[in-house]
């Protein structure tokens, strides 16, 4: 039997409506053969962690454009480490101003992807950092 796949969760959080980029991922990552959950726009950082306990996913990635991401995705973070998901890697693309990276980091995103980073970049830093038994 082989590797499992890799399932990753990913989530528009918040009032943005902008869902271009993140479809893009979506895409790239099902061809590289990961499972993926997209819960679509608008989603509650209640959803998305209710989403991720239920698929048991390895990744939940989170896209901001609106401005938001400093207040929702610790609301993500939090309900994660709550549900004893925090083992889940958390990943977030989009505008998201480069003084907040650091912070965000601490918060326990392991990787912030600005706009135009290339989608292959994000699917080989999955699978580097993601273990997964066999």
């Amino acid at each position: 039997m082989g590797d499992k796949a890799i399932r990753v969760l990913l989530a528009k959080v918040g009032l943005d409506g902008h869902d271009r980029g993140i479809k893009t991922v979506v895409r790239y990552l099902k061809d590289a053969g990961m499972e993926v959950i997209f819960t679509g726009l608008r989603a509650t950082p209640e959803r998305v962690v209710d989403a991720a306990c239920a698929e048991h996913v390895d990744v939940v990635g989170l896209s901001f454009l609106a401005g938001d991401h400093m207040v929702l995705a610790p609301r993500v973070i939090d309900g994660l480490k709550k549900r004893r998901a925090d083992g889940v890697m958390v990943l977030m693309g989009g505008v998201i101003l480069k003084r907040d990276v650091a912070a965000l980091e601490q918060m326990g995103v392991k990787r912030v992807f600005p706009p135009g980073t290339p989608p292959a970049n994000i699917v080989e830093f999955i699978k580097r950092n993601v273990t997964q038994p066999q």
